[in-house]
């Protein structure tokens, strides 16, 4: 499966966010957007405004991640902006986790869920075949810049290998601390989107920190 670089905006320069948009536009695959609401994780991050802002920017498709109590209630708004992927959490959702995966289905997005580090990946096993893509925390979420954690790569490992046997290709997507130093070993893990704030934004080059992602072996 390609690898597709996501940077996260979360670690753009607001000031310039039109212009970091476009930068990403010309080198990376998807644009991931970290929505939090200051009660499922302690931070806010940003909401619909500025996702509005960057729709009208992006030419290549936007991957909403959404860390908040109820998801289920931005599924048409996200639709409406063009928002081409949409994850959430199983510990948000909980037993509604199937209807919101389905919801986001129907209005023509992709359908991701999400779960944290102390979550045993074990429980998304049940909505394989129901979710587009699943995306693994490899930190706990609410804040960019913290460092990755190692065990996650056992963890991908563990999903991709239970996809395999069900004969299911949905893109394993990795979230937190992702860098050179760890891109090759998630790749062999399994993970196919890697999400990357501080590694790309951070760089003195970001296009080339993209490239380098992207080029992992």
């Amino acid at each position: 499966m390609q690898l597709q670089i996501a940077p996260s905006i979360l670690s753009a320069d607001f000031s310039e966010l039109g212009r970091d948009i476009e930068m990403l536009n010309h080198c990376a695959d998807l644009i991931h957007l970290d929505i939090m609401d200051g009660s499922f994780v302690p931070n806010i991050s940003f909401g619909f405004p500025v996702v509005e802002a960057v729709s009208r920017i992006a030419t290549i498709p936007m991957d909403a991640h959404f860390m908040v109590v109820h998801p289920e209630r931005w599924v048409d708004r996200c639709a409406e902006l063009g928002v081409a992927m949409m994850s959430f959490h199983l510990e948000a959702a909980g037993e509604d986790s199937s209807k919101i995966l389905e919801s986001i289905r129907s209005k023509g997005m992709k359908a991701g869920l999400v779960i944290n580090p102390d979550i045993p990946v074990e429980k998304l096993f049940p909505y394989i075949g129901q979710a587009d893509y699943f995306l693994i925390m490899s930190v706990f979420a609410g804040f960019g810049g913290q460092k990755f954690i190692p065990e996650s790569l056992k963890r991908i490992k563990v999903l991709k290998a239970e996809l395999e046997r069900r004969g299911n290709d949905a893109p394993i997507e990795v979230d937190g601390g992702v860098g050179p130093a760890n891109a090759a070993a998630l790749r062999e893990a399994g993970a196919s989107i890697f999400v990357a704030g501080s590694s790309v934004f951070k760089a003195e080059d970001p296009c080339a920190a993209v490239a380098l992602l992207r080029n992992s072996r």
